[in-house]
């Protein structure tokens, strides 16, 4: 019956059903008690408490976890796994020295084990060290993560390393942008390959924002157009008005000004149409005029109505630089209301920097002015 409920509770854990698998793991615990068997009690302790860890509730892991201590004579492989899952728990916890000691312990005694354990356990290593601030090991663990996942043809693995490496590296200010821009290739390269349009998607969309931080915007425009194709037929369209938003500022970047106006436009239309607060990955980069410093890609909109206003901006400094002022002022007044809706005082000063040199070029200096003191 143990055996039973341990399969039963590992199908639930890999449907997503954590109350069933929690519930089968707890039933089997009960029952070990009743038998003569130490080893078998710890582990259906074990089960338990990586069942709790990886449902998000590490403390209570822990607590089950501790009951399953390895005896000694125990398998290499078994002893990786405990010294994993703790290292897990305490990950979940945020007491990262702690989670990175036990899986560093994991590290030494997976010898046999399989490439992706190896590989699983740099990853969450690469994890703690970006928890700890320190993108630099966090980049290097998820290379070596990348390494292993490749030398087992685990291609889907490998991208999704790579992918986070990359973000590391940029993250630090410590790597090459030329070692960047390889490892951002590197993962383009396996992205064709990949069976899941989703993780494709989402894998495009990061290697465009990465090429965009490198001001490499051409490459940057394609990564994005191919990560669009991938999410033009889903229900939810805020992740296509985000990517839309994304190309629109890559073909700014790159003065394609003409083609950037309707990817500014088409985004400016989705963002309207949903009033739900979320999290986008987005680049807002509207290049500055004269010579003057452009502001740094902001990595993430919380809100369409912002997100909406970037686009604005976006688009009324395309209209600018193809002279049509009043095209821009009118855009930057939508993006003056859209940050004022949103709260985002710094959108808010550029869109009204933005107006006053639209009113000047169509040569009403009063109204520049009053938007220039506003920015101030």
């Amino acid at each position: 019956e143990i055996k039973g409920l341990t399969r039963a509770g590992r199908r639930a854990l890999e449907l997503g059903d954590a109350r069933g698998a929690l519930g089968c793991f707890r039933k089997a615990l009960r029952l070990s008690g009743g038998t003569a068997s130490p080893r078998l009690r710890r582990v259906c302790a074990f089960n338990l408490g990586a069942a709790y860890v990886e449902t998000g509730k590490p403390e209570k892991g822990l607590e089950f976890l501790l009951q399953s201590q390895p005896s000694e004579g125990e398998s290499e492989e078994h002893l990786a796994d405990f010294y994993f899952n703790i290292g897990a728990a305490h990950e979940g916890l945020q007491d990262f020295p702690k989670a990175l000691k036990y899986f560093g312990k994991a590290s030494g005694h997976d010898g046999a084990a399989q490439a992706g354990s190896r590989a699983g356990t740099r990853v969450q290593m690469g994890c703690c060290y970006l928890g700890m601030r320190e993108p630099v090991r966090a980049a290097r663990c998820f290379l070596e993560a990348a390494r292993t996942y490749a030398a087992a043809a685990s291609p889907e693995a490998t991208a999704v390393a790579l992918s986070r490496a990359s973000s590391s590296m940029l993250q630090s200010r410590r790597f090459r942008a030329a070692e960047i821009a390889g490892v951002l290739a590197q993962c383009r390269s396996l992205c064709d390959s990949l069976p899941d349009p989703a993780l494709r998607g989402k894998l495009y969309n990061d290697i465009g924002l990465g090429y965009s931080q490198l001001h490499i915007f051409s490459l940057a425009a394609e990564s994005f157009e191919q990560a669009l194709a991938l999410c033009r037929d889903e229900p939810d369209r805020r992740g296509e008005a985000a990517l839309l938003q994304n190309l629109g500022a890559a073909h700014n970047a790159l003065h394609s000004f003409g083609t950037a106006l309707g990817w500014h436009r088409r985004a400016a239309a989705l963002h309207s149409r949903s009033h739900q607060q979320l999290t986008l990955l987005v680049l807002l980069e509207v290049l500055a005029q004269d010579g003057a410093p452009c502001p740094s890609p902001i990595p993430g909109a919380l809100g369409n109505r912002r997100a909406q206003g970037q686009c604005f901006g976006n688009l009324a400094y395309a209209c600018s630089r193809l002279g049509n002022h009043e095209a821009a002022a009118e855009n930057y007044l939508h993006a003056l209301q859209a940050f004022r809706d949103s709260g985002d005082v710094q959108g808010q000063w550029q869109a009204c920097e933005g107006l006053g040199a639209a009113w000047f070029h169509l040569r009403d200096p009063q109204k520049a002015i009053g938007h220039y003191k506003e920015a101030l």
